[in-house]
């Protein structure tokens, strides 16, 4: 751990690992939250809330849900928070597993631009790290991704056996973060489109639709399943089809109807 020293002129950096010129370089706000969370220094805990303020809010009012960010006496709710030993032994292992982050920022940048390449006029948004109490995987809002590294440590990691069934933790790994993103912020650029009438298995198959399209932006096949594969086989009839001809029509319906061999 690198610790920041006393005084206001001093700052702990985010060392966000990217290089200059990269779409997307993650910005490690994880590392101040657990310089502040572990020792409570005060230098950390002024970066949090001058540089990174949006982030701040949305950790401790939306995800930890411990008090808004204006209470006086927020600051030592937080660091009482975790003062948990388990949530101490949870900030040490994600300070271990994800000292280096250049595999996802690879990853992260060369998505981004198959989807920038695919619809020009997407935006690209702010992404960074935090840690969140076993609580959210990604949190999206205000042209910002908040990944939860807490929840990517690895399907037998001690603390998800005891919380979670092995489906779950076969999710909760390194390798998904990246597709987990942009399924999320692609989620909260086409919304499922609530009000008419869709059927359970259309919202499934827009669901699906999201999975495909991250599937080629990642260039592997994360995601699979009978909603991700009717959304192929839609694809395969329509070549001239595009990315992002798929997510802006409305053919939930007609990629439903695949599913009785229509």
């Amino acid at each position: 751990m690198v610790l920041a020293l006393c005084g206001c002129e001093w700052k702990l950096s985010p060392n966000n690992n990217g290089k200059e010129g990269d779409a997307v370089a993650v910005e490690r706000y994880d590392r101040i939250e657990s310089l502040y969370l572990t020792t409570g220094d005060f230098s950390a805990l002024q970066q949090l809330n001058t540089e990174y303020p949006m982030q701040t809010r949305a950790l401790i009012e939306d995800v930890l849900k411990i008090g808004r960010v204006n209470d006086p006496e927020i600051n030592s709710k937080f660091l009482q928070f975790f003062q948990d030993i388990t949530l101490q032994s949870l900030i040490n292992e994600v300070e271990q597993q994800y000292a280096n982050m250049d595999d996802i920022n690879k990853e992260l940048n060369s998505s981004f631009r198959r989807l920038k390449k695919a619809i020009p006029g997407i935006d690209i948004p702010e992404v960074y790290t935090q840690i969140g109490a076993l609580d959210q995987s990604i949190v999206v809002g205000n042209d910002m991704v908040g990944i939860s590294l807490d929840k990517y440590l690895g399907a037998d990691y001690h603390l998800y056996l005891k919380y979670y069934p092995k489906s779950q933790r076969e999710q909760m790994v390194r390798s998904m973060i990246v597709p987990d993103c942009l399924v999320f912020y692609l989620l909260s650029l086409y919304p499922m489109p609530h009000g008419n009438g869709m059927s359970q298995m259309e919202c499934d198959v827009h669901i699906g639709k999201i999975m495909w399209v991250v599937n080629r932006l990642v260039d592997r096949h994360v995601f699979k399943g009978e909603y991700v594969s009717l959304v192929a086989k839609y694809m395969k009839r329509h070549k001239n089809g595009t990315i992002a001809w798929l997510l802006n029509n409305d053919n939930c319906k007609d990629i439903a109807a695949l599913a009785d061999g229509k």
